[in-house]
């Protein structure tokens, strides 16, 4: 590939010489014809008045045009141009070529007209066949290659090397980052995500190497993330197999009795694995665009009613104050009622789960445009500012110590997001440390 490139720089810059030349070439050519054209004029004219002269010197010499056939001749020769002489009557009584002495000549372009001074009227009129343009061409192109033609092949040459020396120096500065970037997405492709591009140049290969960079980081990331998703599942997954699995065998046993509290405990297990298994299967399918939607013109202020008065008796429970800001009137939105209601818990879920007692936590809506904005504002311990950018990420939690009374499975914000995202809105946190949370989302205007 290095090499191709450099061939091309070659040949780029090879055709732009041979152009170049060229273009110069026929320029001055076109300038040369046009100034050999007018001095051939000039000398054309210049001997077409001798003849002029000569002939009326003999005419009056010898009083009509007899013998001048071989003076026509002689001129013919000398000039390279064909020559005729006809008389008053317009018979040919001169012609270099030989061929119509004696004929009428009925010309296609006018002669120059002979008169004498001494003598009235026009003896005779004088017919010289001018230079063909071919013929001015050749000329022009056999001046300039005796002139100049040497000066053109020595420059082609030197600019030739000139352009290999360029090409050498150039496509080394050009192909240092190319080949730098190409080992880097290499090492990349085999797994190695940490793999950066250090490139100086601001050009588009600097950007270039900055989207890699990006893309690079963002791999790097994105495996990191996964392989924490995949601890994580691991972990959720083992903690209630682990005590299904301890209360069975204490049960098998003997060492406990198999009573109505040991089965609810199995319950709340078997219950906590059965939605950890539907939110990914739900993640997996909002992820895959394949979620069905089920959208409809709603009744976004009710919805909001719904789903806090579902949380209220969990709120109370905990000492938290959950109140409602909205206008009277809304419009009507068209969204998946279920989704919306289930994004609105888990949102609200979160508040509750890191909001202390005596805390407060708000739901606004309000219209933007062709939009509603839904808010949950707590007033909760907040987010640190490096957590922020990733706690829509799959089973990412601010709390790494994963305890579910704060960490919960990492899944709830996650759909969240999807399920806003399916409906072609946007879900988005500010948050600060201390002082509270506010996850607001919109869904839009039913038409």
């Amino acid at each position: 590939m290095i090499n191709r490139l450099q061939f091309r720089l070659l040949a780029a810059f090879t055709l732009v010489i041979l152009v170049t030349i060229g273009t110069v070439f026929f320029f001055i050519n076109q300038a040369t014809q046009d100034e050999i054209r007018r001095f051939g004029e000039r000398v054309d004219q210049m001997r077409a008045g001798r003849m002029e002269m000569e002939l009326v010197g003999y005419y009056l010499h010898q009083g009509d045009w007899e013998g001048i056939q071989p003076f026509v001749e002689q001129w013919s020769n000398l000039s390279g141009q064909r020559i005729m002489l006809t008389d008053i009557n317009g018979m040919v009584v001169a012609d270099s070529e030989g061929e119509l002495l004696g004929e009428l000549y009925d010309p296609d372009s006018p002669g120059r007209p002979i008169s004498s001074p001494w003598q009235a009227g026009a003896i005779g009129t004088l017919y010289i066949t001018p230079e063909s343009s071919l013929e001015v061409s050749f000329t022009s192109l056999q001046i300039l290659f005796k002139a100049i033609g040497l000066f053109f092949i020595w420059g082609g040459l030197i600019a030739v090397a000139i352009a290999l020396v360029i090409t050498f120096f150039l496509s080394r500065r050009i192909l240092a980052p190319v080949r730098a970037l190409t080992s880097a997405a290499r090492r990349l492709g085999r797994g190695d995500f940490s793999q950066r591009v250090q490139v100086k140049d601001r050009s588009e290969l600097g950007e270039l190497a900055d989207t890699f960079n990006s893309m690079a980081g963002d791999l790097e990331r994105a495996e990191q993330l996964q392989r924490n998703m995949v601890a994580d599942v691991a972990h959720e997954l083992r903690t209630p197999l682990s005590n299904i699995r301890g209360y069975l065998e204490a049960v098998r046993d003997g060492v406990i009795k198999p009573d109505a509290a040991i089965i609810r405990s199995l319950d709340e297990e078997a219950t906590l694995l059965s939605r950890l298994v539907d939110d990914l299967q739900e993640l997996s399918l909002a992820e895959a665009g394949e979620l069905k939607l089920i959208c409809q013109a709603g009744n976004i202020g009710e919805l909001i009613k719904q789903t806090v008065a579902g949380v209220q008796a969990q709120a109370a429970a905990k000492g938290l104050s959950v109140s409602i800001e909205m206008p009277d009137k809304l419009p009507p939105v068209n969204i998946d009622s279920h989704r919306i209601s289930q994004v609105l818990r888990n949102l609200l879920d979160n508040a509750l789960a890191h909001t202390a007692k005596g805390g407060t936590i708000t739901v606004t809506a309000k219209q933007e445009g062709s939009w509603v904005e839904v808010a949950v504002i707590d007033t909760g311990e907040g987010i640190p500012a490096e957590d922020l950018p990733n706690i829509f990420e799959r089973l990412y939690r601010v709390d790494k110590s994963r305890a579910r009374a704060t960490g919960g499975s990492g899944l709830g914000l996650t759909i969240a997001k999807r399920l806003v995202e399916a409906h072609g809105g946007e879900i988005k946190a500010i948050s600060e440390l201390g002082k509270g949370s506010c996850f607001s989302f919109t869904i839009p205007v039913s038409e």
